[in-house]
């Protein structure tokens, strides 16, 4: 009987040290790569709604998960070398917001799940489909430049008359070695067809660094712009509080896919919540981190648009915004 008393006691120790020896070992802690073509600062809202999605997913930044982040500060020429950055570093999934920052990071890695945020990801030949992405990436479509021509029609309605709209961006801001010039291009035909089609002529006032505004702002001026649309690139939307301030200066009424710009000021918006697309690639991440293949899961699409306009901007500028807009808008900010 002592024998066998002593054994179970024996198997019971064994058995409670291997349990215990368990619980000690550490968990992986997952490495994100955050590549964002922006600068921390004008950034700020989308990289705190990535966290709450992740929050939201139960990861706690600095415990379960890590986040590694890399800003190009608008110099999308150095995006390939914080990509290989992120590569050394072994991390296990890269979050990149934009098209310059996923064609840097296809080129740095073709192994690492990379969760994209971009305009296009078939067109601009990140995946193969959206239902059936292939490869290694997968992730979220804002349809930013789709609605280039819905933006447009949205200053005809607010300006009846509209026949000269200057149009703000960098041709060509995602030409990095290596990749093409075609989704720049691809957004100012969309914008071509559509003003032609609203009677509406393009005048295009090129910034290609900061220091670029303000003169292209004064030929705007001399080039008798009656409104401004912006199209959406790592420079532009860094400059969006400069941007609005000219706006008003100028008294150019201008519209923009980010709520961002009137709530800075500007007058209207329309497009996705950003925001909103940064938390949900969350939900791709950890999809992958439990064993999903990013060329299994479809990208996603947005399904609401939102219309945001700053009526104070508007009776600054003398405009009336019709009613049925004002009923339409998710937002009216007085």
């Amino acid at each position: 009987m002592r024998r066998r008393t002593f054994g179970f006691v024996l198997g019971t120790s064994v058995l409670t040290i291997f349990h215990l020896a368990q619980a000690q070992q550490p968990t992986k802690i997952a490495r994100i790569g955050y590549l964002n073509p922006g600068d921390p600062g004008s950034r700020t809202y989308r990289t705190e709604a990535f966290r709450q999605g992740l929050k939201e997913l139960g990861y706690i930044e600095g415990k379960s998960i890590i986040i590694e982040y890399r800003f190009a500060e608008a110099r999308s020429d150095r995006l390939p070398e914080l990509a290989r950055e992120l590569v050394a570093l072994k991390v296990d999934i890269i979050f990149a917001g934009g098209h310059p920052a996923t064609e840097a990071a296809k080129n740095a890695t073709q192994t690492i799940p990379i969760v994209t945020s971009s305009q296009d990801p078939v067109s601009s030949g990140f995946v193969a489909g959206l239902a059936r992405p292939g490869g290694n990436i997968t992730g979220l479509t804002n349809l930013t430049s789709e609605l280039v021509g819905k933006r447009l029609e949205l200053l005809k309605e607010v300006i009846p008359p509209l026949s000269r709209v200057a149009v703000l961006w960098t041709p060509c801001w995602e030409c990095l070695p290596g990749n093409t010039p075609s989704n720049a291009s691809a957004i100012w035909r969309r914008a071509e067809v559509a003003a032609q089609s609203l009677g509406v002529q393009l005048l295009a006032g090129e910034i290609r660094e900061r220091e670029d505004l303000e003169p292209v702002f004064a030929a705007i001026k001399r080039e008798r712009a009656e409104a401004l649309l912006m199209l959406r690139n790592p420079l532009v939307n860094d400059l969006t509080k400069r941007i609005a301030n000219l706006a008003a200066g100028s008294r150019l009424p201008a519209i923009y896919d980010d709520k961002r710009f009137p709530e800075l000021g500007g007058l209207m918006s329309y497009g996705t919540d950003l925001a909103d697309v940064d938390r949900r690639a969350a939900i791709y991440i950890d999809k992958i981190l439990k064993g999903a293949k990013p060329a299994d899961l479809p990208i996603e699409r947005p399904t609401k648009f939102e219309l945001v306009i700053n009526l104070k901007t508007a009776k600054a500028l003398g405009l009336k915004i019709p009613a049925h807009l004002l009923m339409e808008a998710d937002k009216v900010i007085e």
